[in-house]
């Protein structure tokens, strides 16, 4: 089994609000689908969420009254974008059902506490591809907060084990620096949790309210400490998550879990 998170970036245009990308969904969800292998899928909120949960500040907390509109806002968004993604698996045979997590989890102080992930297993032991997104969620300290893709691949990978995470990313994989601002900017092809430790990223113009690539690296370390292997791919180049998924020779970064 394998848990696969679509980010935001690849299937939305982050700088325009709720710019879905149907060509490239509409290409990933083929490759899925001729790969035919068992996923639980996430994908990020990209536009459709960080732009509004921005304008909020629902990371932050319940402050305001007015945030309880920018909350609603934000889900119903998101909830829009899922439909999307879910219609193009459908459109190429995947069993797709969604499973927003503001309807069967809730964080404390932006963590995910203990929580049973039953209804995923049902779903998969039934030969579903569940399908998960990152939503605002309620929050035992803070009132609410954002439970962003990553985190849902966090935490799922240390339930279910998978065979390996993947994230779907706009660039080819880890580099030295930002490739988008550094043009010195190495590629990395393996990565040891060392090596995660001594990677620095900078924010883009667009980064998001769960710090971007910055984040991302966190909880990919956090993956390796389970002893999971975590590959990043670019979801722009054609049948680079084909290729991955068949374990053809293609581009991408391995990030090697640690052995326990």
């Amino acid at each position: 089994m394998l848990i696969i998170k679509f980010g935001g970036s690849v299937i939305t245009n982050k700088a325009q609000e709720c710019c879905f990308k149907q060509d490239v969904m509409d290409r990933l969800a083929a490759e899925l689908s001729r790969a035919k292998k068992e996923v639980i899928l996430i994908h990020g909120a990209g536009s459709f969420g960080h732009i509004l949960a921005k304008r909020y500040r629902l990371n932050e907390g319940f402050k305001r009254k007015n945030q309880l509109e920018g909350f609603a806002l934000t889900h119903a968004t998101v909830q829009r974008l899922n439909t999307l993604v879910l219609a193009s698996l459908h459109n190429h045979g995947l069993p797709a059902v969604s499973i927003p997590p503001h309807a069967v989890l809730s964080l404390s102080n932006h963590a995910l506490p203990q929580t049973k992930w039953t209804l995923f297993k049902t779903y998969l032991d039934m030969g579903f591809m569940p399908v998960s997104f990152g939503d605002v969620t309620l929050d035992s300290q803070l009132g609410f907060s954002i439970c962003s893709g990553d985190l849902l691949v966090q935490m799922l990978a240390a339930q279910f084990k998978p065979e390996k995470v993947i994230f779907v990313l706009d660039e080819d994989g880890l580099y030295s620096a930002n490739p988008k601002t550094d043009a010195n900017a190495t590629f990395l092809e393996s990565v040891t949790i060392e090596d995660l430790k001594k990677l620095t990223t900078h924010a883009n113009p667009h980064a998001d309210v769960t710090k971007g690539m910055e984040g991302k690296l966190r909880i990919i370390e956090r993956i390796a400490n389970k002893g999971i292997n975590t590959v990043l791919l670019n979801g722009n180049v054609h049948n680079r998550l084909y290729d991955t998924l068949k374990g053809k020779k293609t581009k991408y970064t391995t990030v090697y879990g640690e052995k326990t």
